[in-house]
């Protein structure tokens, strides 16, 4: 049996709890390693470790600091067949996904080489008579990110790759359910050139959560996951002084109007329902037809394609999404499956029982597809999180527009049209943080900034971009007046080699 073992001060360290949480193999249902679950102590030992090499990577002046952003994207890249495997081998996403994974974590790595000209400060010449007024913005000290299972690649880099650059270390508490991949970009960081002690990663559960939420050296914790969970760490966080961001869930919407490209949107929405099998907060689980002609002419583009979906193993190259990541998230969708039955909604195709010859024992699920849902309903309510499609019929517009922005979850919705004044408002009025346009998954670039709002995300910042700079750093002003006097009695040398 394999042993994942934390990441502290440069080296592997093997844990000491006596605690270890199983990692399968998604695909077989087989245990393929055990991972290790810190002790307060060893989150303390990481921390430590943090606090020393903060007071010296905080002096590493900022180009510098790019340039290991620069060598630590090089190696991912060069690694990036190897990586997503590992990522696959453990979450059960298709590798073609798995690279996306680690794609868009390096698009924030991206902008985190540039990040000389993101930490540049404001001036004033004048202020007042022979006063200067300028600012700079200062590391907050050591941060940390607890993430979530469904991006185990793109989200800790969104999160360590600012901090990191703008002069902070970094504790990485990633899930206990795929932690090998978060394990290798903490030892690619020390290979790039960062200090020891500068990204550590540590495993656990909510032991270490809380650890990490009450330790006095950590400044700023950053999470993703569910909505429950992340009001329940940004409510410890900031009672103990702590800066936190918490990222939620989400049951994000497809409205699709009567003039839109219904080809092109079913094709898309397809990909953005069952892609990674359902496993992302930013998936499309829920299509809002506009029109009875619309909404039955979706649900027959949506069979025909369900029909053509393959369900395989990770490493299949013509698979469109391969298993869940254990047995008991397998259960739990099919548990909602149950219920929507329960509840009423028609199950048009039942993803139940799906076995895949020669891996009856992974955790697969079909696809799955619900029409006559409505919001009433628990099973629309929810995130169900898994590769299950709802149709909610419209009537109109402003029925349509409504179901989002009254859902307690805000985190991403799309529109599908090709009138742009259509788009413009419903963009302008729906009640979500990130909005498409044709566009079904709307995860802003790197350099713009991702979080949605109501139960989909706690705190007053988002993730990446120039929110990202601005969560892992605070603003110093000076007010400058240099003493009056003759500029002749002042000694000017001319500096010198030596």
């Amino acid at each position: 049996m394999r042993d994942i073992s934390h990441f502290i001060d440069g080296a592997s360290v093997a844990g000491t709890s006596g605690r270890y949480a199983d990692v399968f193999n998604p695909n077989t249902g087989e245990v393929q390693a055990r991972v290790a679950l810190a002790t307060e102590a060893e989150i303390g030992a990481a921390v430590a470790s943090a606090v020393r090499a903060q007071q010296t990577w905080a002096l590493v002046n900022p180009q510098r600091r790019a340039r290991v952003m620069f060598e630590f994207k090089r190696l991912v890249e060069a690694r990036i067949d190897e990586l997503a495997e590992l990522l696959s081998s453990e979450h059960g996403k298709v590798v073609a996904d798995s690279k996306g994974d680690i794609q868009r974590g390096l698009e924030v790595i991206e902008f985190a080489c540039g990040i000389p000209h993101a930490l540049k400060g404001e001036y004033t010449e004048g202020a007042g008579p022979g006063i200067d007024v300028y600012s700079m913005r200062q590391p907050l000290g050591v941060a940390a990110g607890i993430t979530p299972f469904n991006f185990p690649g793109m989200i800790p880099m969104w999160m360590f790759g600012i901090a990191i650059a703008t002069g902070n270390t970094f504790i990485l508490k990633p899930s206990e359910k795929d932690p090998s991949l978060p394990v290798r970009l903490g030892e690619l960081m020390m290979e790039a050139g960062a200090p020891k002690g500068v990204l550590n990663v540590v495993h656990g559960d909510k032991a270490a959560v809380d650890a990490i939420l009450d330790h006095p050296d950590i400044k700023a914790v950053s999470f993703v996951g569910s909505s429950d969970i992340a009001s329940y760490v940004y409510s410890r966080g900031t009672a103990n002084g702590k800066r936190v961001q918490a990222m939620g869930g989400a049951k994000n919407h497809g409205i699709i109007l009567p003039d839109a490209d219904l080809e092109q949107a079913t094709k898309d929405i397809i990909g953005a329902a069952y892609g990674s099998a359902g496993e992302r907060c930013m998936a499309l689980p829920v299509v809002v037809p506009v029109g009875k002609h619309t909404a039955d002419e979706v649900r027959e583009r949506v069979l025909a394609e369900i029909e053509t979906l393959k369900v395989g193993i990770s490493t299949d190259a013509a698979a469109q999404y391969g298993p869940v990541v254990t047995a008991a998230h397998r259960q739990r969708v099919e548990d909602y499956i149950q219920l929507g039955v329960e509840e009423g909604a028609e199950l048009v195709v039942d993803g139940r029982g799906f076995k895949l010859q020669g891996y009856e024992n992974g955790f697969f699920i079909g696809p799955t597809l619900f029409d006559q849902v409505k919001p009433a309903m628990r099973t629309y309510q929810e995130e169900i999180f898994g590769p299950v499609l709802q149709i909610v019929r419209a009537e109109t517009f402003e029925e349509a527009l409504e179901l989002p922005s009254s859902h307690q979850y805000g985190n991403g919705v799309a529109i599908f049209t090709r009138n742009g004044r259509a788009a413009r408002e419903f963009a302008a009025r729906v009640n979500v943080g990130m909005v498409g346009i044709n566009v079904p998954i709307p995860v802003p670039v790197a350099y713009h900034s991702f979080g949605g709002w109501k139960r989909s995300a706690f705190g007053d910042v988002n993730q990446h971009g120039m929110e990202g700079v601005r969560f892992y750093t605070k603003v110093k002003t000076i007010t400058a007046r240099w003493p009056e006097g003759s500029v002749e009695d002042s000694a000017f040398v001319i500096p010198t080699m030596q």
